[in-house]
């Protein structure tokens, strides 16, 4: 990282490659967005940061007023706490001992909520924070569509919020639950009618857990697929759109959002085998196509990119010299969440100069 400062101020096109590239201007834009979005229907802000790993992107979401963050894994809000980053949602279940011993030296320096769906959790959360003298929020999640993790709406969860309610480690804070099944859907109204009865199935659970007598602050959901039809919802308290501050072609084809791309790759040319083959220097290594095919910018293609372990095929759709060996070619990211994780930094591009260096602090935090 030191010797990377040397290119601040520097054009893009002098950096060397592969290089995953976030435009501020672009970034700023979508950050006030999502956070204006929030505040117009009166609901929090708590971004998912799985896909961005990295401190300095954060940060800008919490002063645009984000409330705090979530995360998929313990070793992701660890980095975060580290950073001083102290209100985490880490929705997920955390299980086994070694977790549990990480998870509770880690409320000796931040405030955390975890996700559960069994009376297992409950029991092995409770005996770890009885034991460390810690309290520990937690939120029940809710299958509300999604059939991933998750107990079922309504009864299960006002049993699942009394069994944490005795714990006396625990303080049970709410639900939270994830609509995935609407992103994908193309028609606005079908969406609309999709999201708003999965919400309906979160928050009339949250509804019945108070009528039992326990306070339920937080009721969270709205990924960036669904986040705008999610915040009109009454009674959802937070939403966790957070891959919308980068956008992609995955969010953009398959998500149908119009949420301009922020997050790209630059990479070289090595090669030009034939009139209409381009090789460039980043595979999959580099960048994903799992979820979609990254596309390179001012580049007219025949087919989608295809990728290697260390390169990028391009078939253009004419022949012609352009581009030649060394020139550079910038891509569209296929999907922020698979391949941020790829890169130690991100350069943070404004005006076409580099303005800083980031390190993906979160990379590899798996575990």
């Amino acid at each position: 990282m030191p010797g990377l400062q040397s290119l601040i101020g520097l054009p893009k096109q002098a950096l060397d490659t592969p290089a995953l590239l976030v435009d501020l201007d672009v970034l700023d834009v979508n950050i006030a967005r999502i956070a204006g979005t929030c505040r117009a229907n009166g609901v929090a802000w708590r971004p998912h940061t799985k896909g961005q790993k990295t401190p300095e992107i954060i940060r800008k979401e919490l002063q645009a007023g984000a409330v705090g963050v979530t995360c998929a894994k313990l070793g992701e809000a660890e980095v975060l706490a580290d950073a001083g980053i102290r209100d985490i949602l880490i929705a997920n279940q955390i299980v086994g001992p070694v977790k549990l011993k990480r998870l509770m030296h880690l409320l000796d320096r931040a405030d955390v909520m975890v996700a559960v769906d069994s009376p297992a959790h409950v029991a092995a959360l409770g005996d770890a924070a009885r034991q460390s003298g810690k309290t520990l929020r937690v939120l029940i999640e809710v299958d509300i569509g999604m059939h991933r993790a998750g107990v079922l709406p309504g009864e299960p969860v006002t049993a699942l919020a009394a069994s944490i309610a005795a714990e006396a480690g625990l303080r049970f804070s709410g639900v939270m639950g994830w609509e995935s099944h609407a992103v994908s859907i193309a028609d606005p109204t079908e969406k609309a009618r999709v999201v708003v009865e999965a919400i309906d199935l979160l928050t009339s659970s949250a509804a019945q857990c108070r009528a039992a007598g326990y306070p339920t602050p937080v009721v969270s959901c709205g990924g960036t697929g669904t986040f705008p039809y999610c915040a009109e919802q009454p009674g959802v308290t937070e939403i966790q759109a957070g891959g919308g501050i980068f956008s992609d072609v995955h969010y953009r084809t398959h998500y149908h959002l119009d949420i301009p791309y922020a997050l790209t790759l630059l990479a070289t040319v090595t090669s030009r085998p034939t009139p209409t083959r381009v090789i460039l220097d980043a595979g999959k290594k580099a960048m994903s196509s799992d979820a979609a095919p990254p596309s390179p910018l001012g580049l007219d293609i025949a087919g989608p990119t295809r990728l290697s372990a260390e390169h990028a095929t391009l078939d253009l759709a004419k022949p012609g010299d352009f581009p030649t060996i060394g020139d550079k070619v910038e891509f569209v990211v296929g999907y922020s969440d698979t391949t941020v994780h790829l890169h130690e930094e991100i350069v943070a591009i404004r005006g076409g100069r580099v303005e800083a260096i980031w390190r993906v602090a979160g990379r590899g935090r798996l575990k």
